[in-house]
């Protein structure tokens, strides 16, 4: 089963899936077009200036003990966008309107301005940070031999049924080494989340939609047409 993520109305042209090394999304993994996986986790920060000497100390020691146990390579990602704090200013806007009193009104209308024009003036960022966990096994089934390469393999069905079966047997291998570092980060008083299909999708398109279109979040992803198709999956 593919899909193919298209914008209602959304007129023809190069796709962004042909600029991505993405393949598809699908059951909370990331498969690149080499066949490759990737599981994302989202991780909380920490404000190592407010902390005590003691725990200062312990976030490094548990930052070390996090980096000598890896056997595996992996990426860390800091997003950084300008805080948008229109859905805060408006509940802000809707509460002030059912005030009575006038001073408190007052109030809070000067309260509104100042917050939108420090935002502004200020350009205060929200970042966000995730862990890319790669498994460089491959799910594409590999055709051996003469017969095998001259005949496909078996067919599309026996391919795409040995290229689902690997796809959980390498997913399992991905969910030991997602496992291996929540539990590390954990203990370092960090709280970290493994994004799921949706949660992925948003990622990707709000990363290489930043500046031509508006954030998208999980609600709206009902307002994406997924078209179902006998071909490999991919997003675009």
């Amino acid at each position: 089963m593919a899909l193919e993520m298209q914008k209602p109305n959304q007129a023809k042209g190069v796709s962004t899936h042909s600029t991505l090394r993405i393949s598809e999304i699908r059951d909370d993994i990331v498969i690149m077009q080499d066949g490759t996986l990737r599981a994302i986790l989202a991780v909380s920060s920490t404000n190592f200036d407010l902390k005590s000497e003691e725990e200062q100390n312990g976030i490094v020691y548990g930052y070390q003990r996090f980096l000598n146990s890896l056997d595996f390579p992996l990426q860390i990602l800091m997003q950084s966008r300008t805080l948008d704090i229109a859905d805060y200013v408006s509940r802000l806007k809707i509460t002030t309107t059912r005030l009575t009193n006038e001073l408190l009104k007052m109030q809070a209308n000067y309260y509104i301005d100042f917050i939108s024009q420090l935002v502004t003036d200020a350009n205060v960022m929200s970042k966000s940070f995730y862990i890319i966990i790669p498994l460089s096994q491959n799910v594409t089934p590999q055709a051996s031999g003469f017969f095998s390469k001259l005949f496909g393999g078996g067919g599309v069905a026996k391919q795409t049924n040995q290229r689902l079966e690997n796809l959980r047997h390498y997913g399992e291998q991905l969910q030991q080494r997602v496992d291996s570092i929540v539990s590390n980060l954990s203990g370092m008083g960090l709280k970290v989340v493994r994004l799921d299909t949706g949660a992925l999708i948003e990622l990707y398109y709000n990363s290489y939609n930043y500046e031509s279109a508006p954030a998208l979040d999980s609600a709206s992803l009902k307002d994406i047409k997924v078209i179902t198709t006998p071909e490999t999956p991919k997003v675009a």
